[in-house]
């Protein structure tokens, strides 16, 4: 059975390699991918999340009514 390392106060701390930022590959994203990437936001994403608010809203206001009644002139 192995023992597992005993850790050093100064194993807590960054040492001088942890501080050296690892450079990453250059990303290969193209004016072609973020057209893409735009047109399916605009086309799809923003007409969902607008029939869920809208949708939510009426759904919101829907319930309140069904608590507390339609508006309308107090009832004397």
């Amino acid at each position: 059975m192995a023992v597992p390392p005993r850790l050093q106060r100064s194993d807590l701390y960054m040492t001088e390699l942890a501080n050296k930022i690892q450079s990453t590959p250059q990303s290969t994203r193209t004016r072609r991918d973020e057209l893409i990437v735009f047109l399916v936001i605009v086309a799809l994403i923003w007409p969902v999340a607008a029939v869920g608010v809208v949708g939510g809203y009426g759904f919101a206001v829907w319930m309140y009514q069904v608590v507390v009644g339609p508006p309308g002139p107090p009832k004397r």
